[in-house]
């Protein structure tokens, strides 16, 4: 689950200047408040509670709630680690976040096994739990299964009515509020990406390092560039991949989607084309999106409910799933043990459900496909709304969205029929738009540090940080930052099926020897 989110305090004061001295006084207490808390507990490696076999370990790591008052209440952060396979090639601690804001554990294994094998050899790579979410003090709105299916709360992205209403989704999130605050209002105010950046430097110290290396994708580039404006000094070679934009945020960053999968959609339609015999959706590229479009709106006027799964399959359904598929080419390739693929089996079961021609083998599918999408954000031992509701808690307390209901409505007008792929979805308003605290400080600023230290990969055609996201975070960091532009579709660089050479050769050289390419780049 995308959901990568920045967000920015608004200060409705008109004269620059003061709104200049309130953000520096409010850092300048953050910071003082840092300097005199208590030191970092001592990590203490273990079996991880995920299960995940060694050579992964895992440690807990007490951290204070607020940092403004490092002396007052506490709270855990679990943190896993992957030790360098070649201790005498060790240069240091590679630190990693797989995005979300989701739970990132299993992360160092999973990433790490991604990596070139001089990497692994080279450093300790290190990952966490981030507050709020997982093993790390996790928050819950006290959500059942049963509503969040009842309000279509599959994703993190608020489907408007078939003809665009939204009054369904002003129930829904303001009722979502409420129970947030109602079950976890302590936590709520202090689920920040600033804070979260702070845990950062709270692991680094237990580890015992002056500095630390970082990859991040999705929203761990924003996490990873707010550590970076924090703690400039402590960070030694940072890479980002599918980047945000740290100068947009909350509601304009999710809006970002529509026109995000419109970038991705050629390649989709292409794949329709090809797959033409199966999907059935149209010999053109013109063919496969109009009968993808009509398809969609008919499961909107006629949805189905299956037998074996609460989920209604209807038009959003299908968005919803063409959507997340659409992440990774490996969804549009099929395998000798699935020679149908993923996105391919979803078009064919939605035109056939359309059609009144379901087959048993399109319903098992859909059934399937439901079931997984509930349960795949349901972590044992842990609440069952966590992974679907601390997206919406982060992005609540970074940024305050806008109240006005009115304007929502509007937009996703707007965007229903400028982007119709997403039906409005992503200018939709959310739990945000309700929600009980306000940020408390302004977040830190992503600037030019003096240091030319990141490598930021993004591909051309990402449905969910699009290219002009990751343009964004290299205006914001200038010189400070090299950009590779991979001319290829899907959301990570690093995790795409066939990864570019030239832009991972440039990440593996730059994290092994430190040296970054002379400039910008643009990979095949």
């Amino acid at each position: 689950m995308k959901s990568h989110k920045k967000t920015r305090t608004h200060i409705l004061l008109g004269l620059t200047g003061i709104v200049s001295a309130i953000a520096f006084a409010s850092t300048a207490v953050a910071s003082s408040a840092e300097a005199t808390a208590p030191h970092a507990s001592k990590l203490v490696w273990g079996a991880c509670p995920t299960g995940a076999p060694a050579p992964q370990q895992c440690a807990e790591l007490t951290v204070p709630l607020d940092y403004r008052s490092p002396w007052g209440r506490t709270i855990k952060v679990e943190v896993s680690r992957v030790p360098a396979a070649d201790p005498a090639k060790r240069k240091g601690v590679l630190m990693v976040n797989g995005g979300g804001p989701s739970t990132s554990l299993d992360v160092a294994s999973a990433f790490g096994g991604l990596m070139a094998q001089e990497i692994r050899d080279s450093y300790d790579i290190v990952a966490f739990d981030p507050r709020g979410i997982g093993h790390s003090t996790p928050i819950s709105c006290g959500r059942t299964v049963d509503e969040m299916v009842r309000d279509q709360q599959l994703g993190l992205l608020s489907f408007p009515a078939p003809d665009g209403s939204i009054g369904g989704n002003i129930a829904y999130s303001r009722r979502m509020a409420e129970q947030c605050a109602a079950n976890s209002g302590a936590l709520l105010p202090h689920l920040t990406t600033a804070n979260i950046a702070r845990d950062m430097d709270r692991i680094r110290k237990a580890l015992g390092e002056r500095t630390v290396s970082y990859y991040g994708i999705s929203w761990g580039t924003y996490l990873g560039s707010i550590y970076r404006a924090l703690f400039p000094q402590r960070v030694d070679r940072m890479v980002i991949d599918s980047s945000v934009d740290p100068n947009v945020g909350g509601y304009e960053d999710f809006r970002m989607f529509s026109s995000a999968m419109e970038d991705r959609w050629p390649d989709l339609a292409r794949f329709g084309v090809e797959q033409r015999n199966v999907v059935r959706l149209g010999a053109t590229e013109a063919e496969v999106r109009k009968n993808y479009l009509k398809m969609t709106a008919e499961l909107d006027r006629n949805p189905v409910k299956l037998d074996g799964t609460k989920a209604r399959i209807d038009g959003n359904f299908i968005r919803l799933q063409t959507w997340q598929l659409s992440y990774n080419d490996r969804n549009l390739t099929g395998t000798p043990q699935e020679p149908v693929s993923r996105l391919a089996a979803l078009w064919r079961a939605g035109v056939n459900l359309a059609r009144h021609k379901a087959t048993d083998e399109d319903r098992a599918y859909l059934r399937d496909t439901a079931n997984g999408t509930i349960t795949a954000g349901v972590m044992a031992g842990m609440p069952t709304d966590n992974l679907f509701s601390v997206g919406w808690a982060i992005s609540c307390a970074d940024k305050a969205w806008p109240s006005d209901y009115r304007a929502y409505s509007r937009n996703v007008l707007a965007d229903r029929e400028r982007y119709p792929l997403m039906a409005g979805a992503p200018a939709n308003l959310a739990p945000c738009s309700f929600w009980h605290t306000k940020p408390r400080q302004p977040e830190p600023k992503v600037t030019e540090t003096g240091t030319r230290n990141v490598l930021i990969l993004q591909n051309r055609r990402d449905p969910s940080t699009p290219l002009r996201a990751a343009q964004g975070m290299k205006s914001a960091m200038g010189s400070d930052a090299v950009f590779v532009e991979v001319d290829a579709g899907g959301h990570g660089v690093l995790v795409h099926p066939e990864p570019s050479e030239c832009a991972i050769g440039a990440m593996n050289k730059y994290l092994t020897t430190g040296e970054l390419p002379a400039r910008d780049l643009v990979c095949s």
